[in-house]
């Protein structure tokens, strides 16, 4: 792997130079939720350098069993009112000190998490799921490495504004499809300049921007890296795009489908093995499958990450509307199948040689990244372990194949998938799976429990 130094990011020796030149004041010190948003404390430099970039800080161990609205969710394994919902220790992982460029005077570590009791790993935080499946990587003899198209709607409102319409009658930045247009994305480089300036100045590279199939919808593309490093990026990505979004008064979404009539957003991944050093493609190799040519490593994790795809599908789609993205003709797979260079499909192999990397496309823009990367490379490592072969290479229009596997169509669907998966059991644990689960059924009960604007306007009056 490469030892250049990546812009914006910091070293100890850095920060405490800053700090003392009062450069940097706060050190945003955060963990990703269940959800995949930072939560954590804003630490006063000094009081980072002296008390908890060595010692750590403690936090409410609720914020790993909550809903969205920050209730405490009762039925959790891990921790409850029973037990007193007491802390865990969130230890600062330095290699990710960076600086928040979109903030003034404000730098941000990741921490992981440890129980306060027997500073044990809380296996069911989402960065020690990804952790697990990257050391299991490790121990077979590979480095993981990644990158996410992750794509996001913009809007002439604020969070305010779209807050007070209900999000009813919203004003996308754009009144048409802006998918590769230049002079509609000008319109738009106020914020998504701003966001690419602030992620680069972050240590989070940018390689591009475009507009997308919608219209508002843009993609921000960022460098491929190691799994871990991907994963926080992304987190990073779309928190950073809120954040900037907010300051000039406007709004983004990664919701996987906001509209309905209007095209997803997903979060494409790509996927590669190298070996332990990270210089060499564990993918490249000289054996035919289909029109690709490649290793047996690359065929058997191919052959895995499909075979397993439809029982983690909640993985990568975790709430009620991530299904609604799932429509024929849209750009997003609707069936389990693979092609080259083919984006009806929900697995599409591109590059050659050393480049050979496997897109899945099912993912969606609102998933945690940790959980969706952790799923993928369980799968592959999986397949690998059991020398699956994928299916036969699929040619042509995959939306017209009625005898394919389909994508499960609903997350109480993918509960089900999930629920009875070995592998999920085998890869994350029991205790990993109970919580997730739990996760997943309270987002189906909570919905469950609300009348829709959809069910009053067609009901109210003629039911």
């Amino acid at each position: 792997m490469s030892h250049i130094p990546i812009q914006g990011m910091l070293t100890r020796e850095a920060l405490e130079s800053a700090v003392r030149k009062s450069e940097i004041e706060t050190v945003l010190t955060v963990f990703p939720d269940m959800y995949g948003r930072l939560v954590g404390k804003r630490v006063n430099g000094a009081y980072f350098l002296d008390e908890v970039m060595d010692h750590g800080m403690h936090a409410c161990d609720y914020l790993l069993a909550c809903d969205m609205e920050m209730n405490p969710v009762p039925g959790y394994k891990f921790t409850s009112w029973e037990s007193g919902y007491g802390d865990f220790h969130c230890i600062p992982d330095i290699s990710t000190l960076r600086m928040a460029a979109w903030l003034p005077k404000t730098a941000l570590v990741f921490c992981d998490l440890y129980k306060a009791s027997d500073q044990s790993i809380v296996d069911v935080s989402p960065r020690s799921m990804l952790r697990k499946q990257i050391e299991r990587a490790r121990d077979a003899g590979f480095t993981v490495f990644g990158g996410s198209e992750i794509e996001l709607y913009l809007f002439d409102e604020s969070y305010e504004s779209a807050r007070n319409k209900h999000y009813h009658k919203l004003q996308p930045s754009s009144v048409f499809s802006e998918d590769y247009h230049i002079f509609q994305t000008t319109k738009e480089e106020e914020l998504v300049g701003a966001i690419r300036r602030g992620l680069d100045g972050s240590g989070i590279p940018v390689e591009s921007t475009k507009g997308e199939w919608g219209a508002g919808q843009q993609e921000i593309n960022i460098r491929y890296s190691d799994a871990l490093s991907q994963a926080d990026r992304n987190v990073l990505y779309k928190h950073a795009a809120k954040e900037i979004a907010y300051s000039q008064g406007k709004a983004v979404t990664f919701m996987a489908k906001w509209d309905e009539t209007q095209a997803g957003s997903s979060m494409h991944v790509h996927l590669s093995l190298r070996d332990l050093d990270g210089k060499t493609s564990s993918f490249q190799g000289d054996k035919p499958l289909g029109p690709v040519v490649g290793s047996d490593t690359f065929r058997w994790f191919l052959g895995g990450w499909i075979k397993h795809s439809r029982e983690l599908a909640a993985c990568y789609a975790p709430y009620i509307s991530s299904y609604k993205r799932y429509q024929a003709g849209s750009f997003a797979p609707t069936s389990v199948a693979w092609s080259h260079d083919n984006r009806t499909a929900g697995f599409r192999i591109v590059g050659i040689g050393p480049s050979l990397r496997i897109e899945c496309r099912i993912p969606g823009a609102d998933a945690n990244p940790y959980i969706l990367y952790a799923a993928a490379i369980a799968s592959g490592l999986d397949g690998i372990e059991n020398k699956t072969e994928p299916p036969p290479v699929f040619d042509g229009d995959i939306y017209q194949a009625a005898s394919l596997t389909r994508v499960p169509g609903s997350l109480r669907e993918a509960i089900v998938e999930f629920e009875r998966s070995d592998l999920a059991r085998k890869a994350f644990g029991m205790d990993v799976v109970e919580h997730y689960l739990h996760f997943l059924k309270t987002e189906q009960r909570k919905f469950d429990e609300v009348i829709t604007d959809w069910e009053k306007a067609r009901y109210f009056e003629r039911a």
